[in-house]
């Protein structure tokens, strides 16, 4: 990981890390003009739920993921493939977690395998399951917006419980055209919060900082040096 890359996350509540910056505006826009709209949904679906339960728990180490819950995608959002133990939730997200205006927003290729903890399937999730389900249903990325908007209005959004925070650790992780694999990291929910406090995006320091503008959130990503399966990962610091 180069350190000019710098996260970005979607609609804060549920704190997808799977798009980067990029490291150049022409490359974004070269990326925006690739997935203006929604593919077909099959695009967006795994080869089976085997498949996806396996990439789903990538996401941890199998200490956590091997007892977690794990949701795969269905014909009208995600459905319970397993019941887990732990109070953890692992499933893959798809492009639409990412924000409004990434370049990714739509594209069929990315995967990020994510296991929530029990503070966060509380708080942080239900977003992404409740976009989904709009996505899943045909509104439009503009209608979108405008429900996120008014349910914030309504104080239909929860902020992230105290200690709300999830695995990124997958290898076999795609997230995005411009980030790749990126490194395995851990993700930190909080209601907005000064990066500095963290010590976050300072040269040489493994944590990084993105506060959403429409959601009252901070995601902290804290890099880590292995991924899942215990393999080490190479990180440069540039």
């Amino acid at each position: 990981m180069r350190r000019r890359m710098r996260p970005m996350i979607g609609p804060g509540l549920w704190g997808l890390a799977f798009v980067l910056t990029a490291v150049g505006s022409a490359c974004a826009d070269v990326a925006k003009r690739a997935y203006p709209v929604m593919g077909p949904v099959e695009q967006y679906r795994m080869a089976s739920t085997s498949e996806e339960v396996a990439l789903s728990r990538s996401a941890a180490p199998t200490s956590i993921s091997g007892d977690a819950s794990v949701l795969t995608l269905g014909d009208h959002g995600y459905e319970t493939a397993l019941k887990g133990k732990n109070g953890f939730v692992c499933l893959v997200q798809r492009s639409w977690a990412s924000g409004f205006e990434e370049a990714d927003f739509w594209n069929p290729k990315l995967r990020a395998p994510i296991c929530f903890n029990a503070a966060a399937v509380r708080s942080v999730l239900p977003g992404y399951l409740e976009r989904t389900k709009w996505v899943l249903a045909g509104v439009s990325r503009t209608d979108m917006i405008s429900r996120t908007k008014a349910e914030l209005a309504a104080n239909r959004i929860a902020t992230p419980e105290p200690g709300a925070m999830s695995y990124m650790m997958s290898k076999q992780g795609y997230l995005g055209d411009l980030a790749g694999h990126w490194h395995p990291h851990l993700m930190f929910f909080r209601v907005h919060t000064d990066g500095a406090d963290w010590g976050a995006d300072l040269h040489g320091s493994p944590v990084f900082a993105a506060r959403d503008d429409l959601e009252p959130i901070t995601t902290f990503f804290v890099l880590v040096p292995t991924w899942s399966d215990g393999t080490p990962a190479v990180m440069e610091m540039h």
